[in-house]
């Protein structure tokens, strides 16, 4: 990689540090390395590519074929139960699963639709039975199929959703229906062309009772004709913003019967006679519970937005450093892009943000797995996996669509052609921020998560305790609020820029900060709340809705908490000492880029001193320089080959560009033939008059 360092990008960060790049792809790679591998050789195979300009009917029918292939190499099933052709693998399954994102995300969406959702819901919704009877075709896509719980009038509210399954004891039938035009099932994968069958979510009523939300198997399609069944309908959602390879659309129900057995009954049951059991007796615990076993889409999403970052950053930091522009430096030499502090600014910290969501990442699956293989899997074990795969979905997906938009822009006009990925990219995984839970939505119920674990600390305490929190929390608003803590700080480093530096910098530090922001986030939005639950619901909605941006705000701050802790821990695991130093600068990167983002935060609370505050951007410009030369290496250790990337700027075109160019102009002005600039020619006209 040196040689594509100018002298000053050398001299700013030649400290001895190297980065080893083979065995940091290694550790990026995670506990399910070889499974990762084969899914990348997968992703790579042309068959399985996105071909851009197709109308979205024929991108359809190519995405459809595409699961073929899948099926083929044996590259979908690894979750599914070994009796019948799996490998009870769920880490391994969705480490997989994740880097098709790299081929075509809607290849990547459409699987997860097929095998992830619709066969996922077979699997951990119903019985042995049911599985026995549907998953071999479903794993063969002989029966490909449908998730149909979202609804066009109840989004992100599933409890609330209106279609109903009623219990007919007569025929021993359950009969679904959508009652009115918000009822239709919206943004059905596979609905509008493909789908044979479905699992549909709906009010299970029997003997005039609604029992809440349930799923049950329902058939769609002639599979010969491939038209409707009696009182199934659709309408095709056709284009979209992205992901056209897949057929969404809409599903409506009219007085459709299907039989008692086809109730996913796993966890509530109906009985010939209409009666109703379930081994959950609290409704909302089993609604929970039920909703719980799909968290598996989450937790896909997160790895391919993360992917998907990756790709994208591989992309811009490698034309960057070859692309140039501008002889600011120099009479002769152009300077590469990655050499000026602000495309530093435009990259690297995204790069920071990218590896602390991918080690952030790793810890998500191992706790999936953790809970899905059985090893841990209590109630608490399974509300930790919702809360973390709300948390780092959110975060993930958000910084794939920022980081795509970023790069595009950082790579100028060559970014916003289609040939280099970005535009087509970020257009297909703009839907990834709202699908399997709007962000906005999950970090609601990552803050409510929050919050009950702030109320179980003070939960059976006695008064004498409770007292001493009080007088401890009025301290704590003394030092931080009337500036002693600012002072402190002030006095420690003395009026020194790089004592300011140094503390910030420091791991603990860091730590600190950030974990301090939120507690204090929490305990505030707490007391805000305190007692709204025991008001007229009325009334505690109102108190709920007037901080509800500070709550979900508090839920950001714990996820990116949690972010820099993974980081951290990922640190520990980095042997050479080389890698470990550079990696640990991009984790005070990562670190301090969010300190800076909420300093107004820091400043408002007292938490930093305004000398320090002062100090923290010229420490990031710093930082920034001295990661310049490992840039290339850190991209380079995701691993992504040409056929990954299948960007035309990504291939060392440019800098061929580039080299033919210099090469040209240093052949010119060792010639006599050479033009004289005009500017030269008015200059020496000056200093000819001045004689």
């Amino acid at each position: 990689m040196t040689d594509l360092l100018t002298p000053a990008a050398k001299a700013s960060g030649d400290d001895g540090a190297s980065v080893d790049v083979a065995a940091l792809g290694r550790a990026l790679l995670g506990r399910w390395a070889d499974i990762r591998l084969q899914a990348r050789e997968l992703a790579g195979m042309p068959e399985l590519h996105k071909v851009e300009g197709l109308t979205h009917t024929e991108h359809r029918e190519r995405a459809f074929k595409q699961l073929g292939i899948l099926v083929e190499q044996n590259g979908v099933h690894r979750a599914f139960p070994s009796r019948l052709g799996g490998s009870d693998d769920h880490g391994g399954n969705v480490s997989g699963f994740e880097e098709l994102v790299t081929a075509d995300p809607s290849v990547q969406i459409k699987a997860g639709v097929q095998w992830g959702l619709f066969g996922s819901a077979v699997m951990h919704l119903g019985s042995q039975e049911h599985q026995d009877k549907w998953l071999p075709g479903i794993m063969s896509l002989e029966i490909p199929g449908c998730f149909a719980m979202t609804e066009i009038g109840h989004g992100s509210d599933v409890a609330s959703i209106a279609t109903t399954a009623t219990y007919d004891p007569a025929t021993e039938e359950f009969v679904i229906n959508t009652p009115f035009r918000a009822a239709w099932k919206e943004f059905i994968g596979n609905a509008a062309v493909d789908g044979l069958a479905a699992v549909v979510f709906a009010q299970l009523v029997t003997r005039g009772v609604n029992h809440g939300v349930h799923a049950f198997y329902v058939e769609l399609r002639d599979p010969d004709t491939k038209e409707f069944l009696p009182g199934v309908g659709g309408i095709d959602d056709n284009i979209k913003g992205g992901l056209n390879g897949i057929d969404n659309g809409r599903l409506h129900f009219a007085n459709v019967r299907i039989p008692r057995t086809n109730l996913l009954n796993r966890y509530g049951d109906v009985a010939v006679d209409g009666s109703y059991s379930s081994p959950i007796a609290s409704p909302g615990r089993r609604f929970f519970t039920m909703l719980g076993t799909l968290v598996q889409g989450r937790v896909s999403l997160d790895g391919a937005a993360v992917a998907a970052s990756k790709v994208a950053l591989k992309i811009a930091i490698q034309y960057a450093t070859e692309r140039r522009q501008f002889n600011a430096a120099s009479d002769t030499e152009e300077v590469v892009l990655l050499d000026y502090q602000r495309h530093q600014r435009r990259l690297l910290p995204r790069l920071a943000t990218t590896y602390a969501a991918a080690f952030a990442h790793e810890q998500l699956l191992q706790k999936f797995d953790d809970v899905f293989s059985g090893a841990h899997d209590t109630d608490e074990d399974r509300q930790d996996l919702e809360t973390l795969a709300a948390a780092f979905k959110s975060l993930s997906t958000w910084h794939a669509l920022d980081t795509l938009q970023e790069c595009r822009e950082a790579c100028g006009g060559a970014g916003f052609m289609v040939e280099n990925r970005f535009t087509s990219l970020r257009a297909d995984l703009d839907v990834y921020a709202t699908f399997e839970g709007d962000n906005t939505v999950l970090l609601q119920l990552v803050a409510k998560r929050l919050l009950a674990d702030y109320s179980k600390e003070f939960r059976n305490l006695d008064f004498g305790v409770l007292a001493r929190f009080v007088v401890g929390q009025a301290a704590d608003l003394t030092w931080h609020r009337t500036g002693l803590r600012a002072v402190a700080q002030f006095v420690a480093d003395s009026g020194s820029a790089q004592k300011s530096a140094k503390a910030l910098k420091d791991e603990d530090t860091q730590h600190e900060m950030l974990a301090d922001r939120v507690q204090t986030m929490v305990a505030e939005v707490a007391t805000a709340l305190k007692g709204a639950a025991k008001m007229p619901k009325e009334k505690g909605a109102e108190i709920f809705n007037e901080h509800q941006n500070e709550l979900i705000e508090t839920a950001r701050a714990h996820a990116e908490l949690l972010q820099w802790e993974a980081f951290t821990a990922a640190l520990r695991g980095i042997t050479d000492p080389g890698t470990h130093k550079v990696l640990t600068r991009l984790r005070d990167l990562f670190g301090l880029t969010l300190i800076e983002k909420h300093l107004d935060w820091y400043l408002m609370n007292g938490r930093i001193s305004m000398q320090r505050a002062r100090t923290l951007s010229p420490y990031i410009n710093r930082v920034l320089a001295k990661l310049r030369p490992h840039a290339l290496d850190l991209v380079d250790a995701f691993g992504y080959g040409p056929e990954h990337l299948r960007a035309t700027i990504a291939t060392g075109i440019e800098r061929e560009r580039q080299d033919e160019a210099r090469e040209y102009y240093r052949t010119l002005r060792a010639s006599k033939d050479a033009p004289v600039d005009e500017k030269v020619l008015l200059q020496k006209a000056k200093a000819h008059g001045r004689k």
